[in-house]
């Protein structure tokens, strides 16, 4: 609505228009002039009054046909109407009505009711514009929770795409931050696990494809649900080899503890796992080593090809652990036992002298975990 409101005065006397100006000037308004319902309907868009004050007789077009075209019009949005005529017949009072007309005020005018009724008219037109503001505004506002909807449910497939082929961890942090800032190389204390299967390669020599691929899956496939269950991040399959380390890209606490409890669990399946694949004359077992210490974490790789992945000695430590470790093993370093503290049952195996490591390394066999 203006600020002064708009009066929009048809009336084809002068002197009718004259005194209504005057009327509403004196409140305040702001008053637009036309001579006949002709003139009305060609300006009334350009001028576009808050109330219009109509007469009925006019020459050509009377009031009540003004009336329905301003009505109909939906251009025009919503402009209250009051009928001030002569004609004070019941009939025409419901002619002006029908016809769409808000208000029916009789002539002679009494300024006091004009006044009332002109503010009445207002009221509801304020009211009818702010509640059309508020609808545009509603309805912005749905656009909007309708395409972060959209994003969110975008956002979601592209990190179910990339964890298809990425660690959870790391896919959702490739997501949420920027190009430059995804995966920055740093250094951190990190729990660093290989497991692999015993008696593999001999298996994958004398087994058909298929039977190596149905073993494959499978064996994934649960390591996976395990890896996921204790929120390690999963670095790489190397054929029958899984690297899972603890503590990156995401903090974690406690990553030692986490990580023998995962390899307790891996080992606890895989052993019904190995009895089923005994049935089926596969001979496979299963070991893990596990280290910790210091790493350097990061994208590796070229351009246009990168993966995360750790390197340092943690790592050399835990895949020669690993490799040491006969069925049903879970090798662990001096470190991690300290860290395990007595929720864990660990024996001693002793030094072992481990390639690429110059001294010997002292290692516990993880019995249970509490």
């Amino acid at each position: 609505m203006h600020d002064p409101p708009r009066i929009m005065i048809v009336d084809d006397n002068e002197t009718n228009r004259c005194l209504l100006i005057a009327r509403l000037g004196a409140e305040g308004y702001e008053t637009i002039e036309a001579e006949n319902g002709e003139r009305a309907l060609a300006v009334v868009r350009d001028v576009a009054p808050d109330v219009i004050l109509l007469d009925v007789m006019m020459p050509k077009i009377d009031g009540f046909e003004v009336c329905r075209r301003l009505k109909g019009n939906p251009a025009l949005g919503f402009v209250p109407i009051i009928m001030v005529t002569a004609r004070a017949d019941s009939r025409d009072v419901v002619t002006g009505l029908n016809a769409g007309a808000d208000e029916y005020l009789t002539k002679p005018i009494d300024h006091a009711a004009l006044v009332a009724r002109v503010r009445s008219m207002l009221r509801i037109k304020e009211l009818h514009d702010r509640a059309e503001a508020q609808a545009v505004e509603l309805a912005s506002w749905n656009r909007m929770l309708e395409q972060r909807v959209a994003d969110q449910v975008a956002q979601i497939e592209r990190v179910s795409r990339l964890k298809r082929f990425l660690s959870p961890q790391i896919a959702e942090l490739i997501l949420a931050s920027s190009p430059s800032d995804a995966l920055v190389s740093h250094r951190r204390q990190v729990t660093i696990v290989f497991c692999d299967l015993r008696g593999f390669t001999a298996f994958a020599e004398t087994a058909e494809p298929e039977e190596v691929s149905a073993v494959m899956r499978e064996y994934h496939a649960t390591l996976g649900f395990i890896v996921h269950e204790f929120e390690g991040t999963l670095e790489r399959f190397i054929g029958d080899g899984l690297m899972v380390i603890f503590g990156d890209p995401l903090p974690c606490t406690d990553p030692c503890a986490r990580a023998v409890q995962m390899a307790v669990a891996m080992r606890g399946r895989l052993s019904e796992l190995s009895s089923k694949w005994r049935r089926q004359s596969h001979e496979l077992g299963f070991g893990v080593g596990i280290a910790y210490g210091y790493a350097t974490l990061g994208p590796i790789g070229f351009e246009g090809r990168s993966e995360y992945s750790a390197t340092g000695t943690v790592v050399n430590l835990a895949a020669r652990l690993c490799a040491e470790a006969r069925d049903g093993q879970i090798l662990i370093d001096s470190k991690v036992r300290a860290a395990l503290d007595s929720r864990a049952t660990a024996e001693p195996v002793g030094e072992l002298t481990l390639k690429g490591l110059h001294r010997p390394i002292a290692a516990y066999n993880v019995l249970e975990m509490t």
